[in-house]
């Protein structure tokens, strides 16, 4: 290698040292930004109002029972082919569409006959009938003891009902008039369970049966047997029976005569 050659590798040498040098001086550049995909879709899927989104281990009937709602209803309100089939991060609505008609109705007013002449007799002596007194959604809904026996488990936020003692076949009657919007042991810890929607507020449930009286569909009257108490899922014999109002649970006591 002659002393020119030597001389201009010597000088490329150089200039990449000092390219290197004045380089590491300058600030690096930032990296892509990364976007937050959970952050960023959180608001995009938060829950709209009317709405419920699917969490592990729902089924359309237990989202039907917190919510007040018919199992059927929200099948139908969903256009769902197989309402066996819900998938996590669903959204299911739960508020009836504007112009629906649940599958529980209040029961008729008596029509009052406008031909029919006015007689003297007090307003106070012609008292209602106790039917429409149940179905009113306020001030209260009036119900019946659904089984004899003694409470074993008063109401609590972690009960969500009261539960009845009793024997294996007896009776389990309809608190009050309605519907029987479920009949069936798809609920986990609920065993054989009837549901029964009284009207657009009020829904009662009857847990643990032996055997159900009653199918879906069926309108029942307040006294009305509907199942045969029993032990399933559950480690005695017994009924637990619950109160929803607006799909929320409350105390029964107060309401059952």
């Amino acid at each position: 290698m002659n002393l020119i050659t030597k001389s201009f590798l010597l000088l490329l040498a150089t200039s990449a040292l000092l390219v290197n040098v004045g380089c590491s001086t300058t600030p690096r550049a930032k990296p892509a930004t990364v976007v937050d995909r959970s952050g960023a879709n959180s608001s995009s899927e938060a829950t709209p109002p009317g709405y419920y989104r699917v969490k592990r281990g729902d089924t359309l009937a237990r989202i039907a029972l917190d919510n007040g709602q018919s199992p059927r209803d929200l099948a139908q309100w969903n256009n769902m082919a197989n309402p066996n089939q819900i998938e996590i991060g669903d959204l299911i609505l739960v508020r009836p569409p504007p112009g629906f008609r649940s599958a529980a109705k209040p029961a008729p007013k008596t029509p009052t006959n406008v031909d029919t002449p006015k007689t003297d007799v007090p307003k106070e002596d012609t008292p209602k009938s106790d039917a429409s007194k149940e179905m009113v959604a306020e001030p209260g809904i009036r119900l019946s003891w659904p089984a004899k026996g003694k409470v074993s488990d008063d109401f609590s936020e972690k009960t969500k009902g009261i539960d009845i003692a009793g024997k294996l076949g007896d009776p389990i009657t309809a608190a009050a008039d309605g519907k029987v919007v479920y009949a069936g042991n798809s609920l986990r810890g609920y065993g054989n369970l009837v549901i029964i929607k009284h009207d657009n507020t009020y829904l009662t449930a009857y847990a643990h049966n032996r055997s159900l009286t009653v199918k879906e569909g069926d309108t029942v009257k307040k006294g009305q047997k509907i199942a045969e108490m029993g032990d399933t899922d559950t480690n005695s014999v017994k009924l637990h029976f619950e109160l929803r109002v607006n799909g929320k649970p409350v105390n029964p006591t107060p309401y059952l005569q």
